[in-house]
């Protein structure tokens, strides 16, 4: 039993999934919770999945709830945040699983440092997977494994929604701003924390990222990320931020360079694509696909 069990806070663990068997997950967060803290609650929304999802509703201060169609990870989040009760929120991702056993217990201890904002981070197994699904992988381990100390340097950048414990009141505030669906918002996440000064500290309370899709589910991703930001720009909704990508996609847009790097996309879109997708992708390569597309898509 660990010492923090004294704790008197409370704290809402909110859980969207779509299509993803979270048990394991859930089994093992329950878990920790009830060895620290009495006053908590676990609260799953199906996300309009097409089958049935094994839950564990049965835990004590669980629930699940349903919706028949996808409303997207953004309103995901904002109705389950709606339903806590609590004053703390810690959204998981389906699929993840906490990296270390006192990974409640030392989310807890953080929440009296006087910030706002906790993100504990991401981590990826060791072991290399199968070649079509590589991609994901080392960029994980690349650009989002990243130790605190680095990301607190720069805290509004390395934003990583599937692990993180919020205030609900500055929940609220921020996200009442976030519209859409899609993937992308992340960055806009990160650009409203900015916006709004929001107190936010990183921590090595990582999860291990399981759900590591094929490579080219996961440069489609990357494409609408990409026409994620150029929409946000354009509306002038994004402004203070620290996205290298729209930073650079700003500095060639203002030196003319947006067709040249369209056209460039176009010529070497299957060369990129052929290494992308093999079983040893350049992350040099992946950069430049993305920042290309982003010019290509925006002529469109």
């Amino acid at each position: 039993m660990y010492f923090y069990r004294i704790y008197n806070g409370m704290i809402s663990v909110l859980i969207p999934t779509y299509n993803y068997d979270i048990s394991i997950l859930i089994q093992a967060v329950h878990k920790q919770l009830t060895a620290n803290i009495t006053d908590f609650e676990i609260i799953v929304l199906e996300d309009g999945s097409k089958k049935s999802i094994n839950t564990d509703s049965h835990l004590t201060n669980t629930q699940v709830l349903i919706h028949k169609e996808n409303i997207g990870r953004v309103s995901a989040r904002q109705f389950l945040a709606s339903k806590a009760k609590y004053d703390w929120l810690l959204f998981l991702d389906a699929d993840v699983i906490p990296k270390k056993t006192s990974f409640i217990h030392d989310y807890l201890l953080q929440t009296k440092l006087g910030y706002d904002v906790i993100f504990g981070g991401f981590a990826y197994y060791k072991t290399k997977p199968k070649k079509n699904y590589v991609l994901r992988w080392k960029y994980g381990k690349t650009k989002e494994q990243v130790p605190a100390v680095i990301r607190n340097d720069n805290p509004y950048k390395v934003i990583i929604s599937a692990n993180y414990l919020i205030k609900k009141t500055v929940f609220e505030t921020i996200n009442a701003n976030m519209k859409g669906k899609g993937y992308g918002y992340d960055n806009y996440f990160g650009a409203l924390l900015k916006r709004h000064r929001i107190k936010v500290l990183h921590t090595d309370n990582e999860v291990y990222h399981l759900g590591i899709e094929r490579s080219s589910d996961y440069l489609k991703k990357k494409e609408q990320a990409a026409e994620t930001l150029i929409k946000l720009h354009r509306s002038n909704t994004i402004t203070s931020h620290s996205n290298d990508l729209l930073s650079l996609y700003i500095k060639l847009k203002r030196y003319h360079l947006i067709s040249l790097f369209s056209v460039l996309y176009k010529v070497l879109k299957p060369i990129m694509r052929f290494n992308l997708t093999s079983g040893y992708p350049i992350i040099e390569v992946l950069q430049f696909y993305k920042i290309s597309y982003m010019c290509y898509a925006s002529k469109k």
